[in-house]
């Protein structure tokens, strides 16, 4: 997953203080001002999200104004998760 994180540019892992993810830790990336890509850690398990945020400052801080579960226990082996992420950055 290293890999992934860093190719798509999501910055280090973070514990979530918003109450979004329920505490885990999340990484993000960002995609334009508003929106962001998210890897929430649950456990060894990553689960993506998009989500809309007033700015980057509120990410992990704030609850996101939007928030959707893209996939859930992401696995880079998958064709299908790969090109789901890969979408967002076209």
């Amino acid at each position: 997953m290293t890999n992934v994180f860093l190719y798509f540019d999501f910055n280090p892992f973070f514990k979530d203080a918003s109450g979004a993810f329920s505490g885990n830790e999340i990484s993000y990336s960002e995609l334009n001002p508003e929106h962001f890509l998210i890897f929430e850690n649950n456990n060894g398990s990553y689960n993506l999200y998009v989500s809309k945020y007033g700015s980057k400052k509120e990410v992990g801080v704030q609850p996101p104004a939007i928030l959707e579960l893209i996939i859930e226990n992401y696995d880079k082996n998958i064709p299908e998760h790969r090109v789901a992420i890969r979408r967002y950055f076209e």
